[in-house]
């Protein structure tokens, strides 16, 4: 704790400002009189207060709804979840909704996971699902008829359910808080939006070559051509309290970047990326297009990741990560990045969930395959970004996670990047020195097969301590069960190789 107390007593900052991501850099915005950001409550312009109060209150200011979609995300990010007649939904506020623990013990098919042991031999017991309130919403895909209710899934003490990994990112985050710290979070998502051909995803433009030629970063043209759509998507995002902000157009062939603006409530960011996900791919079929947010959906082109950002305030609304005076990095943010960088092989799993995440991990690309950091450096697993030099101070210094691919659970990887920051924090560890970045590979190397991954989460100590074994044993199992399907599957470009030859 010997770092962590230096900076709980540094002379409070002055003024009402916060950091908000917009983009590439940080802008600042005014806090209301509710104490937060007026970004924040500008994004949810569509939104009534008293409706979201309560799942009641939000039906009783949309009469024509006759039906409630209930739901949690399960460990692959999926949506489990019941449809509710609008006259057995109002119970749910007070009562709660009965929801298996077992739906956490399922592979990436749906599939019960033996080895989890939750569903075989335990009588498959129910968890308790609340709504979360300020996410109801219309499911514009579904029609006016149809609202949803986020669910946080609960034990019989009321306590977060030890199987749900949004209960361990809201246990992580009660650490910090009894610490007297808050994280301050920000993500970067990343998706494609495709045709079917033949049953292969090609780009919305046709699969020719020009398509694949093109880089379209930036590209004005490429958002102009989905205006309909990328306009329908915010609008549903501001609707559930998301602050979307920032879209633009990324590399690959019908590849976009959607920016969620920052939060001091990490388990709500978490919830906004999840939610933000089941909005783009909903509304993209409603258009007829597809929206993927697999790691490597294609082969040659960019991968789609999911950037974070994190710096942590004391109780003053102080950065922590942060000199006082001059905005540049404090000692306890080089104590954040040590602990990430030791956590980092352990907890790979977190970041890189799939057999398809493992594709983005290559020599010369943007996707890191060590366990380096370095200072504005986008070749980095950790981007450390300093206040001083962009100009927005103290508020504006944070570390960027560059790890994650866009598939995945937002929990899990959030919970593993903020418990390994405090795990740093609370040891004073200091990190190796920065990366050169022309010999970006040369830090510990990162377990880039499914496999390698999966088996150093389940031997990891350090794992059980950020998680719970429980969850690390649960998390394990499925993604087990999960790769061994895979490895019983032979695809057509195997026998199109090995066939004429052996």
């Amino acid at each position: 704790m010997r770092g962590l107390t230096t900076f709980l007593r540094r002379p409070q900052l002055r003024g009402q400002e916060v950091p908000e991501l917009r983009g590439f850099g940080w802008a600042r915005a005014r806090l209301g009189r509710s104490g937060q950001p007026l970004g924040d409550r500008i994004c949810d312009r569509s939104m009534s207060t008293d409706e979201q109060a309560s799942l009641a209150a939000f039906l009783a200011a949309h009469p024509q709804v006759d039906r409630v979609e209930a739901f949690v995300f399960d460990v692959a990010g999926a949506v489990k979840g019941k449809w509710l007649a609008r006259d057995k939904a109002g119970s749910v506020d007070a009562k709660g909704l009965p929801i298996p623990l077992s739906v956490f013990a399922q592979d990436v098919w749906g599939c019960d996971v033996a080895e989890a042991g939750l569903a075989f031999g335990t009588g498959d017991p129910d968890g308790v699902g609340f709504p979360v309130a300020g996410r109801f919403a219309l499911v514009p895909w579904l029609g006016d008829k149809v609202a949803q209710a986020f669910l946080s899934l609960r034990d019989g003490d009321g306590a977060p359910a030890v199987a749900d990994p949004r209960g361990a990112l809201e246990t992580i985050v009660g650490r910090y808080a009894a610490r007297g710290l808050t994280p301050v979070v920000a993500v970067e998502l990343e998706f494609y939006l495709y045709r079917l051909d033949n049953g292969v995803p090609v780009p919305p433009s046709g699969g020719g070559a020009a398509s694949w030629r093109r880089n379209d970063t930036l590209s004005t043209s490429a958002l102009a051509d989905h205006q309909a759509l990328i306009d329908a998507i915010l609008a549903a995002a501001h609707g559930i309290g998301i602050p979307a902000d920032g879209v633009i157009s990324e590399a690959g062939p019908g590849q976009f970047e959607l920016n969620i603006l920052h939060r001091a409530d990490a388990l709500a960011v978490a919830d906004d990326a999840m939610l933000l996900r089941r909005i783009v791919r909903g509304l993209a079929a409603q258009h007829g297009l597809g929206a993927t947010f697999m790691a490597k959906p294609y082969g040659e082109a960019s991968g789609s990741g999911m950037h974070i950002h994190a710096s942590v305030n004391d109780a003053s609304g102080a950065n922590v990560l942060a000199d006082a005076e001059t905005g540049a990095p404090a000692p306890a943010l080089f104590h954040a990045v040590a602990g990430l960088v030791a956590a980092m092989p352990e907890t790979m799993l977190a970041f890189a969930p799939n057999a398809n995440s493992f594709r983005r991990f290559r020599p010369d690309a943007h996707a890191p395959v060590s366990a380096g950091w370095g200072h504005d450096d986008r070749s980095a697993a950790i981007r450390v970004i300093d206040g001083a030099k962009v100009g927005g101070g103290a508020k504006a210094t944070r570390i960027e996670h560059r790890i994650s691919g866009a598939d995945v659970n937002a929990y899990l990887a959030l919970g593993a990047m903020l418990g390994a920051m405090l795990q740093g924090i609370e040891a004073g560890q200091m990190p190796p020195p920065p990366q050169d970045p022309l010999n970006p590979g040369a830090g510990a190397p990162l377990p880039v097969e499914w496999g390698a991954a999966i088996e150093r989460f389940a031997g990891s100590a350090l794992a059980a301590d950020i998680f719970g074994e429980r969850l690390r044993d649960i998390v394990v199992a499925c993604k087990r069960q999960d790769r061994a399907a895979f490895l019983s599957h032979i695809d057509r470009f195997e026998y199109e190789t090995y066939l004429p030859l052996l």
